[in-house]
């Protein structure tokens, strides 16, 4: 169902938010109502303002701060151009003319007194500028009332932002300042002002920027530019790469003056934009230049980089397994003394070896690994465990050995165990008064 602020639209205003959000992509439609209304329900101006500020430029609806207008209005070069005021014609006409003269001055300058009086009791509230925004879509709503909708595009913006969209699009930006009071006000922006000739001139050739002097926004910029009177024109552009008035138009002129008078300004200054035009694209090469060589020099000093630290991991990777390497060396030489060191303590363990003709003794060959034999006498009482010391201490025997008989093939329990504690006598595990027994390695198990 629609909201009742959507039902309230005309059916124009209607079509207006649906372009508007079709042109945008703006999902919510009471943004886009919103936008619109801001602007007056101009949907051109609210379009380029959104394309503004997605391009990076301030809304012209955001609050900018109070700051002196940049602009150089000392330049000895301006072009200035002013329309007197006809001379009245015939005897009637100067007869009238110095009738009113008196009365003329009288009025302008009790009118002057009273101004100046008034500032000492009230300050200019024109000299506070609170919503300049508002200001310039105020001018624009009350322009459109009286003279209709034929007229020159108004820059929908401060005219601090209309500097600035002017310097970065590199345009002439015509300010018009509209004094309410003047006399020559009403049939300048009748007659020459809002003619098709000007409007399509003005709206190909420029940004077009205008706001009454009796609004805050209009008497701060009237404050900068310092017209005499009115209709007032000025011509601003980027020039020395500062916004310069080249141009000053004052009075009232008609429709083909206005446009020889503005295509002047225009020809003797187009050449600086263009120059100007030229000094960007080079910044920007030599910006982009630049960047290319920083993106290439770090790129650079990233592979370097990359390169160290491949380089150090390498080291780092090297010297851990020398320190592996050595670990493992000392490991298996502190293995091979420790095991030299038991061997020897067995050696020195092992109970004498008995005589051949001793009536226990037991005469034992040993098949090693190697396929070496080894011989020695033991008797029918000493452990199985004696063989096992004895060969443990031999050189040539494996660290880990097992000792197998043969017919019936066993191995021989000569180190304890669970099932068996106590290793049994040579007698008891049925050996003969001379065998041949097999030392198995079991190193590698």
């Amino acid at each position: 169902m629609a909201a009742p602020e959507e039902r309230e639209l005309s059916q124009e205003q209607t079509e207006k938010l649906l372009q508007f959000q079709d042109l945008t992509g703006i999902e919510s439609m009471d943004q886009c109502r919103q936008t619109l209304q801001q602007h007056n329900w101009n949907i051109e101006a609210a379009v380029q303002d959104r394309l503004n500020e997605q391009e990076g430029v301030p809304s012209v609806f955001s609050t900018a701060p109070n700051r002196p207008l940049q602009v150089n209005t000392a330049d000895h070069r301006v072009y200035s151009y002013v329309v007197s005021r006809p001379q009245p014609r015939g005897l009637l006409g100067w007869g009238y003319y110095f009738i009113m003269l008196p009365f003329r001055i009288t009025y302008y300058t009790l009118l002057d007194i009273f101004r100046f009086a008034l500032r000492f009791i009230r300050p200019d509230p024109r000299s506070r500028v609170t919503d300049p925004v508002g200001d310039i879509v105020s001018f624009i709503q009350l322009f459109e009332e009286k003279y209709g909708r034929i007229h020159p595009v108004f820059y929908q913006g401060t005219y601090s932002q209309a500097l600035n969209d002017s310097k970065q699009e590199l345009r002439f930006l015509l300010v018009y300042l509209h004094g309410e009071d003047h006399q020559d006000s009403d049939e300048f922006c009748r007659n020459t002002l809002c003619t098709p000739d000007v409007t399509h001139f003005i709206n190909s050739r420029m940004l077009f920027w205008a706001c009454s002097t009796n609004k805050p926004e209009g008497f701060r910029v009237s404050q900068a530019l310092r017209e005499n009177t009115y209709p007032f024109l000025a011509m601003i552009m980027l020039k020395d790469r500062k916004m310069t008035v080249v141009g000053r138009l004052e009075g009232l002129m008609q429709p083909q003056d206005l446009i020889n008078q503005l295509t002047f300004i225009i020809d003797a200054n187009q050449t600086y934009l263009v120059s100007e035009r030229l000094e960007r694209e080079e910044r920007n090469q030599t910006q982009v230049l630049r960047q290319q060589q920083d993106e290439a020099y770090l790129a650079s000093l990233r592979a370097d980089q990359e390169k160290e630290r491949k380089k150090k991991e390498k080291q780092e990777q090297k010297r851990k397994e020398e320190e592996e390497a050595q670990h493992k060396q000392m490991l298996e030489e502190r293995k091979k003394r420790n095991l030299q060191e038991e061997k020897e303590r067995k050696s020195e363990c092992l109970p004498a070896e008995p005589s051949a003709d001793h009536p226990d003794s037991v005469k034992i060959i040993f098949k090693m690994p190697n396929d070496t034999r080894v011989e020695r006498r033991f008797l029918f009482t000493e452990s199985l465990s004696v063989i096992h010391d004895f060969l443990f201490s031999l050189k040539e025997t494996p660290e880990k050995f097992q000792i197998v008989a043969n017919f019936p093939r066993r191995v021989l329990p000569c180190l304890p165990s669970e099932e068996m504690p106590v290793p049994p006598t040579m007698l008891e595990a049925g050996l003969s008064r001379s065998q041949l027994l097999f030392v198995q390695d079991l190193t590698d198990d």
